[in-house]
């Protein structure tokens, strides 16, 4: 297996962890943001309430981009047994 070869499935595997990663994290950050400034008008400065509505809104977001994420494992997974035999090259 070439040093080419290796550096390309490993950029592989970081763009598919990103992409599966981004819906989650941007839940967060869209819903950590909205409390920071709902804590901010309100002058509430309790800190737990950050972390239920955070969780809440990551359960969905996990809900809702289940089936994308297990599909796109699977094809990057089925891709990389499918090309075994040309990476052992």
């Amino acid at each position: 297996m070439s040093d080419a070869v290796v550096l390309h499935l490993a950029q592989q595997a970081f763009l598919i962890a990103a992409q599966l990663c981004a819906p989650i994290l941007l839940t967060a950050l869209v819903v950590g943001v909205m409390i920071s400034l709902f804590q901010a008008i309100t002058q509430i400065q309790e800190m737990t309430l950050t972390f239920v509505p955070k969780i809440i809104a990551v359960g969905i977001a996990i809900l809702l981009t289940g089936s994308w994420t297990l599909h796109s494992i699977v094809d990057f997974t089925r891709r990389l047994f499918e090309n075994l035999a040309q990476y052992a090259q």
